[in-house]
């Protein structure tokens, strides 16, 4: 089984739409899919609610998913760690404790960007548009991971 993680500052907004899309594209038997934040604020919280509206216009439901922070053992966890920007790659990699928990971190974008380093912009702080365009946005990149990974 592969596991992979989606990794965002709060586990509120980004990586739980990752989550949510990536698992409706791979198969449960086949996949284990999971989301963190680098930051303490909001474990047990559930996702936005902006996020779980975008998610259920496209016919998924991330309302049970709960906050919780990326920790060192994650990488013995997982197998692919998929950062949402910038800050998740500096805090993950600042976890790290060696090459191979290194190699493991990866830019979301970067799927449909290589080498780009982009980074999926955090709408917490916008309107509900900000929400539609991350989910597009990590739609694609999800469809490519799957492609990838099947």
């Amino acid at each position: 089984m592969t596991k992979i993680l989606m990794v965002c500052l709060g586990n509120i907004c980004r990586s739980p739409l990752a989550e949510g899309i990536l698992k409706s594209k791979l198969s449960s038997d086949l996949f284990k899919v999971d989301s963190a934040g680098t930051a303490s604020y909001h474990i047990g919280s559930s996702p936005d609610k902006r996020s779980i509206e975008v998610a259920r216009k496209y016919g998924l439901d991330i309302s049970n998913l709960k906050g919780r922070q990326f920790k060192t053992s994650d990488f013995d966890a997982f197998d692919l760690i998929y950062v949402m920007d910038e800050s998740n790659y500096r805090n993950v990699i600042s976890l790290a404790r060696n090459d191979e928990d290194n190699a493991k971190v990866k830019f979301i974008l970067n799927e449909i960007y290589p080498n780009q380093n982009y980074d999926v912009p955090d709408p917490y702080y916008g309107g509900d548009e900000g929400f539609e365009n991350i989910y597009k946005m990590l739609d694609e990149a999800c469809d490519m991971i799957a492609k990838t990974l099947t």
